[in-house]
């Protein structure tokens, strides 16, 4: 199906563009979001009519993308989450809790907003993409930890499992001197 696109599309093409594309792609997805029209006599001779007003809005609409990107790009919003000693959490990390948890910093982040590549299932920190609009994306970092005391310490740089092997290697060192004292006092005690 020929359709005429409204706004850009990611991998298809730019406003005004007359695009082929699928007939379930064109019908459950572009036409119903208001992101393109059947390609048609008609259709054609509207979004010609249309097209400065089109445009007019969409510089406005990317314009104000672009200045909230410049106020979201780069900040880290932490996500407290329950996780095992390894570090894996009981569930998943899901854009809607991106888009809550960069709400109650003061954003407007809708859900359909973010994209999340991989499945969030560790703590630690996490890079996730966020489209304000079709041509503005910006990345934002989830910090996700069981408590916000270990969020402060991911933010710092150091990881769950480095937290861990230091602890464990603490443990064995105290280990070993305990060992070592009691070696010493049985010498000792042996001598007299």
């Amino acid at each position: 199906m020929q359709v005429i696109l409204l706004q850009r599309v990611a991998k298809l093409g730019q406003m005004g563009e007359v695009v082929n594309v699928k007939d379930g792609y064109a019908r459950n997805f572009l036409l119903p979001q208001g992101k393109a029209l059947r390609a048609n006599d008609s259709n054609i001779k509207s979004f010609e009519q249309r097209k400065a007003q089109l445009e007019a809005t969409n510089l406005e609409t990317r314009k104000e993308a672009e200045a909230l990107g410049d106020k979201l790009a780069g900040q880290q919003f932490i996500v407290i989450r329950s996780a095992s000693d390894a570090g894996a959490l009981y569930g998943s990390v899901t854009p809607r809790d991106v888009a809550e948890a960069a709400t109650e910093a003061g954003f407007t982040v809708d859900r359909k907003q973010v994209v999340v590549l991989l499945p969030i299932k560790e703590l630690g920190l996490h890079d996730v993409s966020v489209v304000l609009h079709p041509e503005v994306t910006v990345t934002v970092t989830m910090n996700v930890a069981r408590s916000a005391e270990e969020a402060e310490l991911q933010a710092s740089g150091k990881s769950i499992q480095q937290l861990a092997a230091e602890a464990e290697a603490e443990a064995e060192f105290e280990i070993a001197e305990l060992f070592d004292e009691m070696g010493a006092a049985n010498e000792d005690g042996e001598d007299m």
